[in-house]
This record gives C-alpha cells, structure tokens and sequence, in this order.
C-alpha cells in the first residue's frame, strides 16, 4: 500500500490544525454509500506534556452514512509498535470521528512512528504518527476543529468538562440484567451554552454513553443516548443527505442540577463490552471508560 500523509484543517492568526491519514487510490467522487465501506483510521496531531512526554491523538473516517462498523481489537485493528491493543475503538459510528482517543509515548520517541492499521469490508488502510512539528495540536485547535470556536472574545480560555464516573472500572452483569450507571460532570461555562438552530449548533455541557467497544447492537441505553460528539459535524456529513444523532431534541437533555447524569444499559448477548461516558462543551471533551463482562 502506498502511504500518503494529506494535510487539512482550519487556520487562523495564530494556529492551522493539521489532520494526517491515508486516503484511497482510488477516487469515486462523492458518491454516498450507506453500507459496505470500510473505515479509515486517521492522525490527528499530537501533543506535548508537561512532563516531556507526548500523546498521539487519532481520530476515523467511518465511509458509510448508515453502517456503524465493528472491527475488535486483533489483526484487523492494531496499533504497533505496543500493540494491539493501545486504547483505540472498535466500534466506528458513520462518517467522521475526531479526537477520538490517545496513545502516550516516551519523551524519547524521537524519529519514531507509530502505525494503526485498519482493515473493514477487505479494505486495508494505515494511519502513520509522528512528531513532526506541523502536527502539534493545542486546545484551540482542537475546538476551531470541533466546532468552529475557540476564535472568539473568551473562548481560547475554556477547559475541557471534568468527568467523573462512580463505580469501578470493572463490572458485570449478566444478559437481560439492567446495569444502572452514573457519571459526574461539570464545566467551566465556556462557551456559554445555547440551543442552537439544528443538531449541530448547540453548545454547552451534555453528557452522553456509547458503545466503545463490542457489538453496539446488542446493547440498549435508557434513556437512549445521543453522541455529543456529532456537534459541528453537520457541514462534514451533508452529502448523507440526514442529519446526526437520531436522538429527537438531543440538545435538551442536560445534566441534572447536582451534575449527575444516570443511564440504565441493558446486554442481549453475553460478551465482553466496553462503554464510553463523553462530557462535551461544543468545544473540549473528556472521555471515561467501564468495561462490562456480561454472561449468559
């Protein structure tokens, strides 16, 4: 496979966000596809610690309109060297996910890259990370990416919600059996929150679950869960001819007073599955993870 790193984002007078991933030989045009295309895996930066280390951040291109693609940890999703296994998703819900997660390296990982491969519906690609300095990310850039903010009077000073999730990292139930979870979140108020026009317009602290890894079909969310992260996407995901989430007036299910924000799941299959609580602004997010083992 050749590799080809394309360079995209939003620029401004004192930042260019920088997105780097393997495209196809091969090029259809726009042509939209509700099934059976695969997903590429994308760079989308790293960034520097405090401490000299760094953090990988990557992000996906799911091709579909429709199809969430599930692909588990293993030989068809692998991030090396480390792997495979280095924190990445196997569930890919259609079209465009950003800053999805990050793999910390070493302050001496110098030259060094590290390489996820991605292989849905017979069709290989690679996402290559680097230091190369033209892919640094800071949180203005992350947010301009996001959702357009970050340019405003203010908005270069928000920080990403705090979350908390009660309980351990570790549980289980078994299938049919509800498992009622709870995260904690709160924000710094920026940017200020509104409702907004459409789906991708609203702004403000949400919290939603999501299956991060396992088969999200065979899990029910109460009440239904929305993605925070599909604000700001509209422009990017037109061409689907709909609008992301499905959730009817997903803006308005907030936090509750005490910032506590509680779900019920419900498993049909026994299995290994790991779900994901997202607090998002409209700019930043934070992201926690439990690991669900549920049996017949």
């Amino acid at each position: 496979m050749s590799r080809l790193c394309v360079r995209a984002g939003i620029a401004s007078a004192i930042a260019v966000a920088v997105l780097a991933f393997t495209y196809p030989t091969e090029v259809t045009g726009q042509q939209a596809f509700s099934h059976g295309q695969n997903v590429a895996p994308v760079f989308e930066g790293w960034e520097p610690n405090p401490d000299g280390t760094f953090n990988m951040v990557f992000g996906f291109f799911n091709r579909n309109c429709e199809e969430e693609v599930y692909v588990p940890v293993g030989p068809d999703n692998t991030i090396e060297p480390g792997g495979p296994d280095r924190g990445q998703p196997a569930r890919f819900y259609p079209r465009r996910g950003k800053f999805v997660f990050k793999v910390h390296v070493p302050a001496d990982f110098g030259d060094n890259e590290l390489v996820w491969t991605l292989t849905a519906h017979g069709k290989t690609e690679k996402a290559f990370a680097t230091l190369h300095p033209e892919y640094i990310l800071d949180k203005r850039i992350t947010m301009m990416n996001e959702a357009g903010f970050g340019q405003r009077a203010g908005e270069a000073d928000s920080f990403a919600p705090e979350l908390h999730v009660d309980g351990g990292a570790q549980r289980a139930v078994a299938v049919g059996e509800p498992l009622t979870i709870t995260a904690r979140a709160s924000d710094d108020g920026l940017p200020e929150p509104r409702t907004g026009q459409n789906d991708s317009d609203a702004t403000g602290l949400m919290v939603g679950w999501s299956v991060y890894r396992g088969e999200a079909e065979h899990v029910t969310f109460e009440p239904e869960q929305f993605n925070p992260d599909f604000r700001g996407r509209a422009r990017g995901i037109t061409m689907c001819g709909k609008k992301f989430p499905p959730t009817p007036e997903w803006w308005r299910e907030r936090l509750s007073e005490d910032g506590t924000f509680t779900v019920t799941a419900t498993f049909a299959e026994p299995g290994t599955y790991m779900l994901r609580a997202m607090a998002h602004d409209g700019g930043l997010k934070t992201t926690r993870e439990i690991t669900v083992n549920v049996t017949g």
